[in-house]
């Protein structure tokens, strides 16, 4: 197929499509008359790629995943490195997870700490009412 029907197919543009091969995510195959060429394992590629970054991996990220794809094992992440990545996501998760709970508990203590002073304060006076 050439490069707009995989583009389509894979819901992204050419655009896209020509930047990882450039970055050399995706194979740069020609046809005689010069043409780029894909095929469904390059459609495979590209799910990959794009279900990974929907997750949050930036695109240097998806990298072992297509070398495992491409070594022509069944899924991206049957390889040693696609593993290590998922890893060092998680740990990236948790880490986040952990300041966004840190940021929670701030949050919710301003809260309390303003609703009670806002309870135990004197009546605010309204300065335009008569």
């Amino acid at each position: 197929m050439r490069i707009g029907e995989l583009a389509e197919r894979a819901g992204t543009t050419t655009r896209t499509l020509r930047y990882y091969e450039s970055r050399g995510l995706l194979p740069a195959r020609r046809a005689v008359n010069g043409y780029r060429t894909y095929d469904e394992d390059d459609l495979r590629l590209l799910q990959q790629i794009r279900t990974l970054q929907d997750f949050g991996f930036d695109l240097e990220e998806t990298r072992p995943f297509v070398e495992c794809l491409r070594a022509g094992h069944p899924a991206g992440d049957s390889c040693p490195a696609s593993l290590a990545v998922y890893r060092a996501k998680l740990a990236e998760l948790d880490a986040l997870i952990d300041r966004l709970r840190s940021v929670r508990a701030h949050v919710g203590a301003q809260l309390l700490r303003a609703e009670a002073e806002l309870r135990d304060g004197p009546e605010p006076r309204c300065e335009f009412g008569g």
